[in-house]
């Protein structure tokens, strides 16, 4: 399937439309990379973690999965932990307090061949909607000036107050498609993680895209992408 055959198109957020995954990376490297030294862990946390084990997953997904990486056991802890508590909620808490800060000093600005590929699905009348693992798309949208854009976000709070399993799980996408009135063969999933792209082919999505921006071509095809770009000005022409 192509891009003009779909009814609807599903974004992630993060390293899709706005460069915000950078900031999601160097937020979880001070985080991690301050624990482990606190614990006297030798073993560094290295960009390629951030790919393996937290890309696209909600964040204390995150960072159970990391911590199982490396044999590192934690409490569970509650999602009212205050960051200075060293649970899987206290941590991740830290980590969104790193990437809040970032954000709030540097603010965002999304990716110009996203806006094109937006602008050009909008004049088509294609349905859009955006599915994103963290509790911090809305916020992200606004700083990014796209709030307008989407008359469906799919977010981390949204995925928690319905008990929606997050990516790799498709639940979040398959929901967002539901709320568009959108059939799942005839949608579009864009992604850059593989836990997204993995979820998108599961659920039978008509496309699935993938978006390299440094995870690689080969593990996004690998993952179930039916077509890699480095870029979505991309996929302008093919809109």
């Amino acid at each position: 399937m192509r891009l003009t055959d779909c009814e609807a198109v599903l974004f992630d957020l993060d390293g899709v439309l706005t460069p915000t995954a950078d900031v999601h990376m160097r937020a979880w490297q001070q985080m991690f990379s301050d624990f482990l030294l606190r614990r006297g862990i030798t073993e560094p946390y290295l960009t390629s973690d951030y790919f393996d084990y937290i890309d696209g997953k909600p964040r204390y997904e995150g960072v159970r999965s990391f911590l199982a990486s490396r044999g590192i056991p934690l409490p569970e802890g509650d999602p009212a932990d205050p960051p200075t508590v060293e649970t899987v909620c206290g941590l991740g808490n830290r980590k969104n307090e790193v990437f809040a800060a970032v954000l709030a000093d540097e603010g965002v600005a999304p990716y110009a061949g996203s806006l094109q590929l937006l602008d050009q699905l909008a004049e088509r009348g294609t349905k859009m909607a955006v599915v994103s693992s963290s509790r911090n798309a809305p916020s992200v949208l606004e700083a990014a000036g796209l709030e307008d854009r989407f008359s469906v976000v799919v977010d981390g709070g949204v995925a928690g107050d319905l008990g929606l399993a997050g990516k790799p799980e498709a639940d979040t996408f398959v929901h967002a498609a539901e709320e568009l009135g959108a059939d799942v063969g005839r949608t579009a999933v864009i992604e850059d993680a593989l836990s997204g792209v993995a979820a998108g082919r599961a659920a039978g999505f008509g496309l699935v895209v993938g978006v390299d921006r440094g995870v690689g071509a080969a593990r996004l095809t690998e993952a179930g992408a039916d077509v890699v770009v480095a870029d979505l000005a991309e996929l302008v022409s093919a809109a």
